[in-house]
């Protein structure tokens, strides 16, 4: 007989499970939350092949605990497609075919209504599948499950921003004022480490991703972290000085694109202001910049006469601002922006670090399909730390270790800089 997780006397695992249902209904709303303001015709548009249309991030996270969790798990589930599984497949090759990344918006169906349809067989699914009792296993694929949709409510900010930038009517996707409140412009305060030792990657306790461990010894050179991130000001600044046309500035390949590409300011910048999600905008010059890339962000830092930290630097740098969500309550399960708003850590842009993304030592990724999740990308990436204005609150912790190549752009992506002592 299936045991329901509604029964007396629950156990830790029941808790988990009945924590984890009412969280599945608050991510899943929230997508859906963020698609609201989109017509069926925002959602279809891909602008370029790096940004996938919206109906396919709904599409996409609902294929997920489709095929991780509700076709081997659920008795008598029946898929809402057989298409689905081609159209909405990502990168998982274990999991079958899929259609070309760069093509997706050339899908017109199924269309919005499809889709919506799609998520809530799913949603009505997982239901039934959540009021039985899992094993550990089983919740930890819930878990990510949320968390990977979580990351994909902030792809489809970033890539919904990139659509409506290309529109000559530059529509905006909310009216809401500002996206990051601007701090006091004052010059930056260099904080010191004297260097040594150090331990980074998570503790263990509460969500991560596998990236994120194992935890091991890291050594430091004597450095000096700014406690804030580099503004618009800032930004404006190095352009003014030239630094798009200096070439000692770049490393090779960044100068290469930059010149292909004609880089000169950061993207949605032009000499009418910025473009942003709440529409055009003037240029803040205390904002922190975003929408550059780590060729721009490393050219920077050089102009500066700085660098950028690396990601060993920046997480012992935050550890000695704020504790780490392994240390909070479990009802407090992320770094709250308001919290660290003095040394701009979270809630702002992701931060480039001059780390390549790469394994730590021990890491091994999981049998499976799951295992292509993270380890298959350690290769031609840079490590972004800290979290973004877009990401979702419930979504950032200390030892979280995004990352995108180099060259990209439309990232919530700034910066902050360090140097040698």
């Amino acid at each position: 007989m299936v045991r329901s997780v509604t029964e007396s006397h629950p156990t830790s695992a029941d808790r988990r499970q009945r924590a984890l249902r009412a969280a599945y209904e608050s991510v899943r709303s929230f997508t859906e939350q963020l698609a609201a303001p989109l017509s069926p015709e925002d959602q279809t548009v891909q602008s370029m092949p790096d940004v996938s249309p919206t109906k396919w991030h709904r599409g996409h996270t609902s294929w997920f605990f489709e095929t991780f969790l509700l076709r081997p798990e659920l008795a008598g589930y029946r898929v809402a497609h057989p298409a689905y599984a081609y159209i909405f497949n990502s990168y998982y090759e274990a999991a079958g075919d899929r259609y070309p990344r760069a093509e997706r918006g050339l899908v017109s169906r199924p269309g919005t209504i499809e889709v919506a349809e799609y998520r809530r067989h799913v949603d009505a699914a997982m239901a039934q599948l959540l009021d039985q009792a899992l094993s550990p296993e089983s919740l930890d694929l819930v878990e990510l499950g949320l968390n990977h949709e979580q990351q994909h409510q902030e792809l489809l900010l970033m890539d919904i921003k990139h659509v409506l930038s290309r529109s000559p009517l530059e529509p905006a996707y909310a009216s809401t004022a500002a996206c990051v409140a601007s701090p006091d412009p004052e010059k930056p305060q260099w904080v010191e480490h004297p260097g040594g030792p150090v331990e980074i990657g998570h503790r263990g306790g509460g969500f991560s991703f596998d990236n994120e461990s194992p935890r091991h010894v890291v050594q430091l050179v004597p450095h000096a972290i700014g406690d804030r991130l580099v503004t618009c000001g800032d930004w404006q600044e190095f352009i003014e000085d030239g630094g798009y046309q200096r070439p000692e500035l770049w490393l090779s390949e960044g100068w290469a694109s930059a010149q292909a590409q004609g880089w000169h300011a950061p993207l949605y910048w032009d000499d009418t202001g910025v473009f942003t999600l709440f529409g055009r905008r003037p240029v803040d010059p205390a904002a922190p910049v975003v929408h550059v890339s780590y060729f721009e962000a490393d050219a920077f830092a050089r102009w500066s006469g700085a660098r950028l930290p690396t990601e060993a630097e920046w997480e012992t740098f935050a550890a000695g601002i704020h504790r780490s969500r392994e240390d909070l309550a479990p009802e407090q399960h992320a770094l709250h922006p308001d919290a660290t708003a003095g040394a701009q850590l979270f809630g702002a842009v992701w931060q480039w670090t001059s780390s390549s993304y790469s394994p730590y030592p021990g890491f091994r990724t999981a049998p499976g399909a799951v295992g292509e999740y993270n380890g298959k990308f350690m290769v031609n990436q840079q490590v972004l730390r800290g979290s973004a204005c877009i990401t979702p609150p419930a979504h950032s912790r200390l030892t979280y270790r995004n990352f995108f190549p180099a060259s990209a752009r439309w990232v919530f992506a700034g910066l902050r800089l360090a140097r040698d002592l």
